[in-house]
């Protein structure tokens, strides 16, 4: 755990702590200014003084023929659409216009978690996660992000621990 220490579990309920919490899966939350003009995650990885390798974004794609589905990667990575389409076993797949999301997930933009969306989609890691003992991911909502073990994150999510980052 880092020296900066995270909020109390009981101040800070979210969907995704409760499901965490009742799978008894270990996690520490922390909090962070939201940015309106920086989406992107690096003022994250500032506030939260952590390595931008370890705070993963979750990105909501739709595949040309099997569907929907999600990807979790680092901040600091780019997303490879070849090989994540290759890893869904579809030819081609894209990021869901942003309108759709809070219908499909139940999430804003910045705000998105792996974590207890409205229906379980596939889900795709990338493998840099199992470098850290402890990743960051959204605790779904602006301003929260959650710690927690990849390996409980992909074994909660039953998701696929992969590449899927442009090299």
């Amino acid at each position: 755990m880092s020296s900066h220490s995270s909020s109390n579990h009981a101040s800070e309920k979210t969907n995704v702590t409760r499901l965490l919490d009742a799978a008894q899966i270990p996690y520490s939350v922390q909090a962070y200014e939201v940015d309106p003009d920086d989406l992107s995650g690096m003022h994250i990885v500032e506030q939260l003084q952590c390595e931008p390798e370890r705070l993963f974004k979750t990105l909501v794609m739709k595949g040309e023929k099997n569907g929907y589905f999600v990807c979790c990667l680092a901040v600091c990575d780019e997303l490879d659409l070849k090989k994540v389409a290759k890893a869904f076993g579809d030819k081609k797949c894209d990021l869901i216009p942003m309108k759709e999301l809070k219908d499909l997930t139940g999430y804003i933009r910045g705000g998105c978690s792996p974590i207890g969306m409205k229906k379980k989609f596939p889900t795709f890691i990338d493998e840099t996660s199992i470098l850290f003992e402890q990743i960051y991911v959204n605790a779904g909502q602006r301003g929260l992000m959650i710690l927690l073990s990849p390996s409980d994150l992909a074994r909660y999510v039953d998701a696929t621990v992969c590449d899927l980052v442009k090299n």
